[in-house]
């Protein structure tokens, strides 16, 4: 801190950046493809397997951890650092029920969207 200013690592700022945009734009487009609500408590009508999510099956989600890691790291801060990976752990449990409710929605056609996209990261996770 400088005279009660957080300093800012500058460098975290991208991924603020990055992050915010992500959710914000991927959230736009899911609500435009496939109808519903901005969350999974109102579901989207149609199954979305374009733009965004044909790379990443929780590409809003992703693009939260993003910002919150660009938290971490713009705010040099090892609080900041722990609500991160509490909300890595946090979604990556929601993913997993969002996925039961979305198979009981869309069944095979979202099973096989499953087996061709990564939950998290391209070619990785």
């Amino acid at each position: 801190m400088q005279q009660g200013i957080p300093r800012i690592e500058i460098w975290g700022l991208p991924l603020l950046a990055w992050g915010y945009l992500q959710y914000r734009l991927v959230g736009n487009y899911r609500l435009r493809q496939g109808g519903g609500g901005p969350g999974i408590s109102i579901p989207p009508e149609r199954l979305v397997t374009g733009g965004a999510y044909r790379y990443c099956r929780n590409p809003m989600y992703l693009g939260h951890l993003i910002f919150l890691a660009g938290l971490a790291f713009a705010l040099d801060s090892w609080l900041a650092a722990a609500v991160f990976v509490y909300h890595a752990v946090w979604f990556d449990r929601r993913v997993r029920d969002d996925e039961a409710r979305l198979i009981a929605l869309f069944g095979d056609p979202y099973r096989g969207y499953l087996t061709r996209v990564k939950r998290w990261i391209p070619g990785l996770l």
